[in-house]
């Protein structure tokens, strides 16, 4: 999915989603910096208990960031890493339980993009490191120095990837870092920290996904329970959706577009404009600023899922629905619909651009077609093929007029570009011969824009004259001698060789993009397929797929569409419910058109569970030979010995097709797909030479559990280390006890032994310059999930949701679709939107009004009908801005939850279990620990046995007995269930579907006769 297209698109378009995060600053006191106290309330009035961190969106900002110089040891990225994971804990403040999930092996679909993703850096990166030395060759041919090139760890960030040394000391950094921040930080004492490493088979963010679905549901689980997740996909927010839980908050970092950061360029610096300038010098980090610590920290913000799904339940309203709507449904309908935009696991349709309004087009044609469709798109994470197929093909429709002002507005542009570049040519081979008296310095003024004018710059003294710059070379004195002298101009030439060393890497930048952009290509590729033009269909399948004969390339399409529609079945699962196949994948580099889904009624779809790769196979399948560095040697050689039987798995160069597209990296890289079967076969014939440490790394492993001393489950974990104690590793590796909720705050699930010391008394450092803890207080083990069980797609009984803040005024007018709009702003509405050919009476006369005006219009008129047909009334349009009227609490996220009393008596019983005194007193194995964990050993490492074989089921949700079956005719036979009501048990809050059409009418009639009081009640329910 589009990132940050897709985020931006939603933001944009829902803008009461997103709120800015109120940060809280540690404060300096006497040259001593005092943290934050996380245990205090959170300044953003929003008290979160989970929090879950997509571990890779940082990982990847620490080991190459873009607004700092790149660290050159894992130390230094893991005390980045450190940093970061401090500044989300203060934003969030979770009272519960924090979660960390880093990627483990992928399913072999999201493979193929891991391996395009990673050949293509490579060539990027050895690209860049050509264009480098011609640009130092430059610059020594100038006599400008630079500083010599530093040898660094993290030149490769394909290390990135489980199985890699730098994975498995990532998981001893963080395991460290858990210690540290649970023995002295007060605002971790009461949580449950968990750490999903790379050894866990699954991708982070679907890790999470499935511990938040496995809890649902259970005996002590609490359905008010609020959610935080942090990441930089755009997927989070459908996965978000796709939980059905209500109090769910995305936090991600604002997305800078360029030019968007405020930057002065008087000085160079960020975090001002030039009007606000006071000239102070920029502040340096190390000797000559090679640490670069004067950087701005990016703003961050909270997006909303409960106030999406309220955008959601307005903007997807069907005109006079054939039965009941379930928002629910809608909400499932909406995620499908998105993943045709684009995803991680199937190539981009070329029909829809998320750019061109491709989203407003895919609902546009949802509520257009949904009283044909005879039912909902999905069923939970099931898609009606036969509904599908009816549906894409009306989007399918319009593919000739969107191919058609495509290829228009492509060749505007590149007529657009050369012009400029021509002009710019021009322009630089003309040298300036006058400076005008009219550009003069800047003047300050107090919150004001530039002005120009004849004064002297704030930087100017002495009666107008300039100061005269510092001198680089200082004076010596009389008595220095020679030496020394010259030691003194060596040490003034070092911050110009930095300044040097900035200027390569911002021209690097600059040519590498310049090399990048197809607009700049002497040899500019051909487009031969000519969308939009009579025969396009054609000449996509012969290009594209080497196809030339009518029968050939009707037997391809089929294939093709058979294929792209296992993976909309595949895809739909993995985000509803987890995987349903580790082994399969899209097996063509280019996806079908709308209109070529056709006949899928007639598919039987089924999927094979399988089993992940391991770390190491996975590597070979998805690096470059350039990154064969981070395998075993035996594995190299498979990559790089020209006899190796899989050396066609590794090519050095290989086809980039630009597809339409301007820039190289959005092309498609033309890379031959991995046969698995003669990979597993080459590895054979190696595996046997591993190391012990290489067969760590090599294996699948299980989530650890890490509290403080001093919780209430810390005594169950002390009694099943005892129980264990003599039981050898496979026997404690079986062996497992379930976790009462009442002592972990409602979390379910299993804990087994871990292989190290459960509460070792010291834990050692890896992190250099960083202090060992002498007197731990935290205890660990392994975690497992609760067995698997069905995901209930709704909110769980029980639930309060929150006040309402939507407004059908809030709500943008809907845009023409891209392929109808030809950019002038109409003065009268003709009634030829497609999304308006059922509601006549929605129009709004005369010249548009702005966003703000037309609201308060809204708001401020006695308006009969709405946007959609609908009649509205004052009481519709204001019930949602006064709460206080409700005639329920709605949910304060102010107070702290209420006590909750779980509906379902504990299996055990019991009471709350307090630690035993004096539980440091334990007695302590005295075995060589933690000598199943990679990379560095330190003492107090949390070892873990590899889980063979791994229980892969336990992540894939539930699947029910058909087999995946996905027939087209699978949903018929639900058509009764669609019609019913759905009631919540969690005393007077029922889930009552809102009531369209005529039925909805005469409630709001009814009400405006009554006062309005009902109409109020009923708007506030479900």
């Amino acid at each position: 999915m589009g990132v940050p297209a897709f985020y931006r698109w939603l933001a944009e378009k829902y803008p009461l989603i997103v709120s800015d995060v109120v940060e809280e600053e540690a404060v300096e006191i006497d040259g001593i910096k005092i943290p934050v106290d996380t245990s205090k309330p959170n300044p953003n009035n929003l008290e979160y208990d989970n929090l879950y961190l997509d571990m890779n969106g940082i990982i990847h900002p620490c080991f190459h960031p873009e607004d700092r110089p790149s660290p050159t040891t894992f130390e230094e990225v893991f005390q980045c890493m450190f940093d970061y994971i401090d500044r989300l804990f203060v934003m969030v403040r979770p009272r519960k339980l924090l979660y960390m999930a880093i990627d483990g092996v992928a399913p072999r679909a999201k493979m193929n993009q891991q391996r395009s993703r990673r050949f293509r850096s490579a060539k990027d990166a050895s690209d860049a490191a050509a264009e480098e030395e011609k640009l130092r060759e430059e610059f020594e041919r100038e006599g400008r120095r630079l500083p010599p090139k530093i040898d660094s760890q993290v030149f490769d960030s394909n290390v990135i990837t489980p199985g890699t040394e730098f994975m498995g000391v990532l998981s001893i950094a963080l395991q460290y870092y858990v210690h540290m921040r649970l023995n002295y930080d007060a605002g971790w004492k009461n949580i449950k920290v968990i750490l999903s490493d790379a050894n866990v088979p699954g991708e982070g963010e679907h890790k999470i996904m499935s511990y938040i679905r496995l809890q649902r549901n259970l005996p002590g689980f609490d359905p008010n329970t609020r959610h935080c997740l942090y990441g930089l996909d755009a997927d989070l927010i459908m996965l978000g959706l796709a939980t059905h839980e209500v109090h769910f908050s995305i936090l991600r970092e604002v997305v800078f577009t360029p030019g968007q950061q405020d930057k002065c360029f008087l000085c160079g610096q960020m975090g001002h404009m030039a009007s606000d300038c006071e000239g102070k010098a920029k502040k340096r980090a190390g000797e000559f600023d090679e640490k670069g610590d004067g950087f701005v920290k990016k703003p961050y913000q909270f997006l909303h899922i409960w106030i999406l799904r309220e955008y959601l339940e307005f903007e997807m309203r069907i005109p006079n629905p054939p039965f009941e709507i379930d928002l629910e449904r809608i909400v499932d309908d909406f995620i499908f619909i998105c993943f045709f935009v684009g995803n991680d696991f199937l190539p981009h349709m070329p029909t829809l651009e998320i750019r061109e309004g491709a989203i407003n087009l895919l609902m546009a044609v949802y509520k257009k077609e949904f009283r044909s469709l005879d039912g909902y798109l999905t069923d939970g994470c099931k898609p009606n093929l036969r509904r599908v197929e009816q549906f894409i093909q009306a989007v399918g429709s319009f593919e000739d007029k969107i191919f058609q002002k495509r290829a228009r507005l492509n060749q505007r542009q590149a007529e657009r570009i050369k012009g400029d570049k021509a002009r710019k040519k021009r322009m630089d081979d003309e040298a300036p011969t006058i400076l005008p008296e009219s550009l003069v310095p800047v003047e300050r003024f107090n919150r004001s824009r530039l002005a120009s004018g004849p004064v002297p710059s704030p930087f100017q003294s002495n009666g107008g004259r300039s100061a005269p710059p510092p001198q680089k070379v200082r004076r010596t004195s009389s008595g220095s001698s020679i030496g020394a002298a010259i030691v003194d101009v060596e040490n003034s030439l070092e911050p110009d060789e930095n300044e040097n060393k900035e200027e390569l890497k911002t021209k690097l930048k600059e040519v590498i993009r310049e090399k990048s952009d197809a607009f700049n290509s002497d040899n500019p590729e051909e487009d031969k397929v000519k969308l939009g033009e009579p025969g396009w269909r054609e000449r996509y399948y012969e290009e594209k797929f080497s196809v030339t004969t009518i029968e050939e390339m009707e037997r391809l399409r089929k294939d093709v569409v058979l294929k792209y529609t296992e993976g909309l079945c595949w895809v739909m699962h993995y985000y509803m419910e987890g995987v349903c196949s580790w082994q399969w994948f899209y097996p063509y580099h280019y996806a079908p058109f709308a209109s070529d889904l056709k006949d899928l009624g007639e598919l039987d779809i089924k999927f094979e569970l399988g089993t992940p790769f391991k770390p190491f196979n996975q590597l070979l399948g998805v690096f470059p030979a350039a990154s064969a560095h981070a395998l075993p040697e035996r594995y190299r050689t498979l990559m790089t010995d020209p006899n190796s039987p899989i050396i066609d798995f590794y090519p050095t160069d290989f086809e980039v097709d630009m597809n339409g597209k301007r820039y190289s990296w959005q092309g498609i890289a033309k890379l031959p797909f991995i046969d698995e079967k003669r990979l597993l076969e080459a590895v054979s014939e190696v595996e046997f030479t591993l190391t012990d440490e290489e067969k760590r790394r090599n294996s699948m492993m299980s989530d650890m559990l890490f509290i403080a001393t001093s919780h209430r489950l810390a005594e169950l974990i002390f009694s099943l280390d005892n129980h264990c104690r003599q039981l050898n590793e496979r026997e404690r590796l079986d062996f497992k006890v379930k976790i009462r909720p009442e002592l972990s705050d409602g979390m379910n699930g299993y804990l087994t032994p871990c292989s190290g010391e459960t509460h070792p008394p010291v834990f050692r450092s890896p992190v250099e310059d960083m202090e060992d803890i002498l007197d731990n207080q935290v205890i660990c083990c392994i975690y497992r999930l609760p067995d698997a069980h069905e995901h209930i797609t709704r909110p769980p009984p029980g639930v309060i949701f929150p006040n309402k803040i939507v407004n059908i005024g809030d709500l943008k007018p809907p845009p023409a679709l891209w392929h109808e709009d030809n950019g002038r702003r109409p003065m009268h509405n003709h009634n030829t939107n497609y999304y308006n050919n059922n509601n006549n009476n929605s129009n709004h006369q005369g010249r548009h009004l702005g966003d703000a005006a037309r609201r308060l219009v809204n708001r401020n008129l006695d308006r009969r009908t709405d946007r959609e047909g609908y009649q509205t009334g004052d009481d519709v349009h204001t019930q949602h801005h006064h709460h206080h009227h409700h005639h329920h609490p709605g949910y304060d996220y102010n107070q702290p939850p209420p006590p909750y009393v779980p509906q379902v008596p504990y299996q055990h019983g019991g009471g709350h279990m307090a630690p035993p005194h004096g539980v440091q007193g334990y007695a302590q194995p005295h075995q060589a620990p933690y000598q199943s964990r990679g990379g560095y050993q330190p003492h107090g490492t949390s070892g873990r046995f590899p889980s063979d074989p791994y229980p892969v089921q336990s992540r894939g949700g539930h699947r029910d007995s058909r087999g995946g079956g996905y027939s087209g005719n699978y949903n018929q036979h639900h058509q009764q269930q669609q019609l019913q009501h759905w009631n919540g048990q969690g005393g007077s809050e029922h889930y009552n579907p809102r009531e369209y059409g005529d039925q909805h009418h005469r409630h709001q009639q009814g009400d405006r006769r009554g006062g309005g009081g009902r109409e109020s009640q009923h708007r506030d329910r479900y």
